[in-house]
């Protein structure tokens, strides 16, 4: 297994970051990279984190060999399948977190499998992922595992969920990006609701009230939008604004999506970094690879 060569480029440079245990999430995971790193053009990298101590169980020379059989044999199916492309493998004796947090500061992307919970309308996302999607400095993507390691299967279009209250130039630029690489239509979403308090207003000033709102958003989506579809002239992308709470919207709209792409602030908060609510429902209730972009 080889490291993956040093770079003093910035993160836009980096590989397409996996982590691997040898779950079949993890084995959807890096097949869902594989063909990311491949559009891209990018390596790709296989990280597993062995944190136990030899005293543990777990941390034997026999299970840790084995464990490492594991990723290299995994590392040469992926190489025989990226033809021509750069695929490295690592592991660390770190705590999971903290190697993929670490590892996330000079990758383009770092891609994570999420356990599915059978008929349940949901997702269970572990105590890894969820902390790396906290902390990661990267965009991030939870891939499905539906069948024997496979990934969900793609739709064609993408879809991203955009707040007018805030920036959205790294979402919208991460997006366009996706979009343009699958050849797929571009669906932007905003979600949106009348102001607190309307619930006491009569019925036809509430009306008047949702529809000044709803063109005032509109005419913020144009505005948004000009400047990326100027650089991204071939990329189809249409506008969905939704009288609806903004993850409720995100869901609905995620049903024929190959891709949901969402955000999450990246300034700390007093108690840390957190999803905010559009991005946690995202990661909890949509069934296709569902990519968290950090923005400020």
């Amino acid at each position: 297994m080889n490291e993956p060569p040093a770079t003093d480029g910035p993160a836009a440079a980096g590989p397409v970051l996996v982590g691997f245990d040898g779950s079949p999430e993890s084995l959807a995971a890096t097949g869902w990279a594989a063909d990311e790193a491949r559009r891209r053009g990018l390596p790709l990298h296989l990280l597993q984190a062995w944190p136990w101590p030899k005293t543990d169980v777990l941390g034997t020379d026999e299970v840790i060999s084995r464990s490492r059989r594991r990723l290299a044999d995994r590392e040469a199916e992926l190489r025989a399948e990226f033809a021509g492309g750069e695929v490295t493998s690592a592991q660390v004796s770190e705590d999971p977190v903290e190697a993929l947090v670490t590892a996330g500061r000079t990758a383009s992307l770092l891609v994570l499998g999420s356990r599915g919970l059978g008929t349940v309308h949901g997702f269970l996302v572990g105590s890894v992922s969820h902390q790396v999607l906290r902390r990661a400095a990267c965009p991030i993507v939870l891939v499905r595992a539906v069948a024997e390691g496979r990934p969900a299967p793609e739709g064609r279009e993408v879809v991203v969920g955009v707040d007018l209250k805030h920036r959205c130039d790294a979402l919208l630029a991460f997006a366009f990006e996706a979009a343009g690489l699958r050849g797929a239509p571009l669906r932007i979403v905003h979600g949106w609701e009348p102001p607190i308090g309307s619930e006491y207003m009569a019925s036809p000033a509430v009306d008047g009230s949702a529809g000044d709102l709803s063109a005032v958003d509109r005419d913020g989506m144009d505005a948004l939008l000009a400047t990326w579809r100027d650089r991204y002239p071939k990329v189809e992308a249409t506008t969905v604004l939704v009288h609806a709470p903004p993850p409720a919207a995100l869901v609905e709209a995620s049903a024929t999506a190959g891709l949901v792409i969402v955000g999450r602030p990246a300034r700390r908060w007093p108690l840390g970094t957190h999803l905010g609510p559009t991005a946690h429902a995202a990661v909890h209730h949509i069934g296709c690879p569902v990519a968290v972009v950090p923005h400020a």
